[in-house]
């Protein structure tokens, strides 16, 4: 069963429905047996029956609805909202379906939450109006910690995508701040929306979450917090540092750096579990002050990834999907400095 594709366009499903009805009226044999199992009466409303079956709707209006509902959405029009979920109630609540990029379904509150990554484009982009859009739907009774047995809460999925605003504006709204994902969640599985925040490297979320009261949980959660203090005690191992150590420079933390650095975490070391190292990491995501306090530290600007990759090639590399990529010129020029130097 075809999904939805991104760009799905009314004009062009009802142009589609037309011409498998030219066809089948000109006797083409597929178009026949295809609108035959709808019915025997070659009419228009059969063809567009056919076609949204084929996308996995069980009538033409319910397929209508949902790339309208899309659509809406999308604009993060509050206005045009609130007129659309007042016409068909059920749309702030229920999921939406039939996507390429949703296979799984996700909520519209979910939806809203995602917005900061083009997924037609395959790249971040800064949006407007998702909070405001967000109010209408839990207005309309869109529940603020999602639909039962969900991976995932709105909140950890704005926190994954660094939607500052909406992630604000849903703590306000009495979203659960220690609601953990699923185990077989998508994201980061069993973890809250400041592990998710944390991983996914959304730093002002991550402040905002923090400020707001979201429970710290580990040495490496509290060091993208930026604050160490009754973390680092005498039986953490090595490994669980150069995590942490991975953390503070993704989050830019530079007091958290130096302690690790001093607590006997290797500057140069590579986490086991998931294959990051401290410079590389923050190279790629154009953390400056970070590259200047792990260079500052030893690090070795030369040292490559399992790929071959360094982390001048990992910064250039990071710039390309980069909103603002004045961290990564910054940090290109530092690179090349210490790499001159050495």
């Amino acid at each position: 069963m075809p999904a939805l594709p991104l760009n799905a366009d009314l004009d062009q499903l009802r142009h589609r429905a037309k011409e498998l009805l030219r066809l089948a009226r000109r006797g083409d044999r597929a178009a026949t047996e295809s609108l035959a199992e709808i019915s025997p009466e070659l009419r228009l409303a059969t063809a567009q029956l056919r076609i949204a079956r084929d996308h996995g709707f069980s009538s033409w209006p319910s397929l209508v609805l949902e790339v309208s509902r899309r659509r809406i959405l999308s604009q993060h029009d509050d206005a045009a909202i609130a007129a659309f979920v007042k016409t068909y109630p059920g749309s702030a609540t229920t999921a939406l379906q039939g996507w390429v990029d949703h296979p799984k379904g996700a909520s519209p509150l979910g939806f809203l939450a995602m917005a900061r990554y083009d997924t037609a484009a395959k790249r971040w982009r800064e949006v407007t109006g998702t909070a405001a859009a967000a109010h209408v739907l839990l207005a309309a009774g869109a529940p603020v910690d999602g639909p039962p047995g969900a991976p995932e809460t709105p909140l950890i999925t704005a926190a994954s995508y660094g939607d500052v605003e909406l992630v604000a504006m849903l703590i306000a709204a009495g979203a659960d701040l220690d609601a953990l994902s699923s185990a077989d969640a998508g994201g980061v599985p069993l973890g809250s929306a400041l592990l998710h925040a944390a991983v996914f490297g959304m730093t002002e979320v991550l402040d905002v979450l923090a400020a707001a009261g979201a429970k710290v949980r580990s040495l490496e959660e509290a060091a993208a917090v930026g604050d160490l203090r009754g973390w680092l005690t005498p039986e953490v191992d090595l490994q669980t540092k150069l995590r942490a150590l991975v953390m503070a420079a993704d989050h830019q933390r530079a007091g958290g750096i130096a302690e690790l650095v001093q607590s006997g975490a290797p500057v140069d070391g590579v986490d086991v579990r998931f294959r990051r190292h401290p410079l590389r990491l923050a190279a790629s995501n154009g953390r400056v002050s970070s590259v200047a306090a792990l260079l500052a530290h030893g690090a070795d600007p030369r040292l490559r990834d399992a790929h071959g990759r360094s982390p001048l090639d990992l910064c250039r590399f990071g710039r390309t999907n980069a909103i603002d990529a004045s961290g990564h010129d910054a940090v290109e020029t530092l690179l090349l400095g210490a790499a001159g130097a050495s």
